[in-house]
C-alpha cells in the first residue's frame, strides 16, 4: 500500500473495526488487517450468535408455558434445531454487511491476510511496520505511523483434555453443532459457562456445570450467584450443579460412546471425594486466551504480562507507536470494552486528551434465563476493603409489570456508601436485566446517590419501578415491601 497510513488496526473485531471508523471520523487515515471476517469474535463466534440461540431457547420456554397466559397451543411444543441454526446465521449475515458497509462508507481499507508487526527495519527505524501474510503466499509491507493491535481472544483449554470437536469442544464448537447433544458436562460456572447451561437446559439437555470456585459466577456479587443457581437448578431436573469441584483431565476418556471425566469433589477439603461423570459431550468453559502468538511481537518492545500485553492508562505499550485494546489487554473482556478502548486510543493518536475508563462505571452482563447485569462494586468487595455501607433490595414479585410478565423471579440489589450515600453497585437478577441496567450505570457516570434514583419517578406498570424501589430501600423507604 503505497499510500502514508496514520493507523493500521491488527484485527476487524469490534474493537478493532470502531477503532478504524473513529480514525476516519478524525480525519486520520487507517485500514484494518484482518484474516478472517470483519466483525471479530463478538459477531462470529460469540456474543451475537450465542445471544441468538439463547433467545431462542426463551422463546421455547415461554411457548411452553403459553397455557399459563391463557393460551392454548395445539399439539406438542417441539424444537426444530435447524431452523435455530440457521436464524443465527441470518443474523449473523446481516450483520457482517453492516459492518463492511460501515467500513465502505468511511474509505476504510480492508486488508485481508495475517498481521504481524516488524521491529526497526529498512522499511522503518522504529517498531510498527506491519507485514501482511495474504492467503495467495503474497507478502505485503505497510510502514503506518500508528498500529493498533486488536487481535482478541480464543477459547482456554486445558491440558490433557484436547479439542477434538465431538466429544471435547469450547464454545466455538457448539455454535456449530449440526444437533442436540442429550447430555452435557460444561466445565466452568462463569458467564459463558451459566449462559450455556441455561441455554442447554431449555432445549431439553441434561446439563452438569462443574466450577472449582465455591458458587458459580465467581465475579458477581454472591446473592445474585446463589439467585441463579437456586432458578436454574430448578428446570425440571435439567441441570446440575457442582462447585467446589474440579475436574482431572488426565482422567477424560470415551466409553461406550459416552465422554467421561473424573472430578474432585470438595476439591482441597477433607472432605474431597472423587465422582466420574460422563455425558454425549463435554464443553470447557474456563476463559479465554489473548491472541499475541505470532504477531511479532518479540521483534519489538512491546512487553507482555501475565499472557496479555502491558499498556498505560491510554493503550499505548512501550513502543510509543504501538497500542493495544480489547482482549489483548488485561481489562474485562467485553466487546463494548474493546470498543471504547479504541475510541480511545484512537483520540489519544490524533492528539486529543480523553480521559482515562473507569472500569467499575462499565456494566456487565449475563444472557441466562433470568437474566443477570451489574455495574460498580460487589458487596464482598466493599466490605473485604472495609467500606461502611447500605443496602436496599427490591423483589420483581413485588412489580405488578413482573407478574403481568410472568416474570418475576429475581431483584434488584443497590449499595450505597453509609456515609456520604455515593451509589457503589447494582445488581439486577430478573427480567429485562440486561436492558435495565443502562439506567444504574448513566446514575454511577453523573455521580448520582440511591435518593435521586428514588426521587426520578419510575412510570408504571414497567419492570424499571424496581431500580427506583430498590434505590428508596437504601434508607428504609421502599413503598411496595
Amino acid at each position: 500500500m503505497s499510500e502514508q497510513l496514520d493507523v493500521v488496526v491488527l484485527g476487524g473485531g469490534t474493537g478493532g473495526y470502531v477503532a478504524a471508523i473513529r480514525a476516519a471520523q478524525l480525519g486520520l487515515k487507517v485500514a484494518v488487517v484482518e484474516k478472517d471476517k470483519v466483525g471479530g469474535t463478538c459477531l462470529h463466534r460469540g456474543c451475537i450468535p450465542s445471544k441468538a440461540l439463547l433467545k431462542s431457547a426463551e422463546m421455547l420456554a415461554k411457548v411452553q408455558k403459553a397455557d399459563e397466559f391463557g393460551v392454548n397451543v395445539s399439539g406438542e411444543v417441539s424444537l426444530d434445531f435447524q431452523a435455530v441454526m440457521a436464524r443465527k446465521q441470518k443474523i449473523i449475515n446481516n450483520l457482517h454487511k453492516g459492518v463492511q458497509g460501515l467500513l465502505k462508507k468511511h474509505n476504510i481499507p480492508v486488508i485481508e491476510g495475517i498481521g504481524r508487526v516488524m521491529g526497526p527495519s529498512i522499511f522503518s527505524p522504529t517498531a510498527g511496520a506491519v507485514s501482511v501474510e495474504r492467503a495467495d503466499g503474497e507478502n505485503e509491507i505497510i510502514s503506518p505511523r500508528n498500529v493498533i493491535i486488536a487481535t482478541g481472544s480464543r477459547p482456554r483449554t486445558l491440558p490433557g483434555l484436547d479439542v477434538d470437536g465431538t466429544y471435547v469442544i469450547t464454545s466455538d464448537e457448539a455454535l456449530e453443532l449440526d444437533q442436540l447433544p442429550k447430555s452435557i458436562i460444561i466445565v466452568g460456572g462463569g458467564v459463558i459457562g451459566c449462559e450455556w447451561a441455561s441455554m442447554f437446559a431449555d432445549f431439553g439437555v441434561q446439563v452438569t456445570v462443574v466450577e472449582y470456585a465455591p458458587h458459580i459466577l465467581p465475579t458477581e456479587d454472591h446473592e445474585v450467584a446463589a439467585e441463579l443457581a437456586k432458578l436454574i437448578g430448578r428446570r425440571k431436573g435439567k441441570v446440575k450443579i457442582m462447585t467446589s469441584t474440579g475436574v482431572m483431565p488426565e482422567t477424560f476418556a470415551v466409553v461406550d460412546g459416552q465422554a467421561t471425566i473424573q472430578a474432585k469433589v470438595n476439591a482441597g477439603t477433607d472432605k474431597e471425594t472423587i465422582e466420574t461423570l460422563s455425558a454425549d459431550k463435554i464443553l470447557v468453559s474456563v476463559g479465554r486466551v489473548a491472541n499475541i502468538d505470532n504477531i511479532g511481537l518479540e521483534a519489538t518492545e512491546v512487553q507482555v504480562e501475565r499472557g496479555t500485553i502491558s499498556v498505560d492508562e491510554h493503550y499505548r505499550t512501550k513502543e510509543q507507536n504501538i497500542f493495544a485494546i480489547g482482549d489483548v489487554i488485561l481489562t474485562p473482556q467485553l466487546a463494548h470494552v474493546a470498543a471504547h478502548e479504541g475510541i480511545h486510543a484512537v483520540e489519544v493518536i490524533a492528539g486529543l486528551h480523553p480521559h482515562a475508563i473507569d472500569y467499575k462505571m462499565i456494566a456487565r452482563c449475563v444472557y441466562t434465563r433470568p437474566e443477570i447485569a451489574s455495574i460498580g462494586y460487589t458487596e464482598k468487595e466493599l466490605r473485604d476493603a472495609g467500606r461502611e455501607i447500605k443496602i436496599g433490595k427490591f423483589p420483581f414479585r413485588g412489580i405488578g409489570k413482573a407478574l403481568v410478565e410472568n416474570e418475576f423471579d429475581g431483584f434488584v440489589k443497590m449499595i450505597a456508601d453509609a456515609k456520604t450515600n455515593d451509589l457503589l453497585g447494582v445488581h439486577i437478577i430478573g427480567p429485562q436485566a440486561t436492558n435495565m441496567i443502562s439506567e444504574a450505570a448513566l446514575a454511577t457516570v453523573l455521580d448520582a446517590t440511591p435518593w435521586e434514583i428514588g426521587l426520578t419517578i419510575h412510570p408504571h406498570p414497567t419492570l424499571s419501578e424496581a431500580i427506583g424501589e430498590a434505590a428508596l430501600a437504601v434508607d428504609g423507604m421502599a413503598i411496595h415491601y
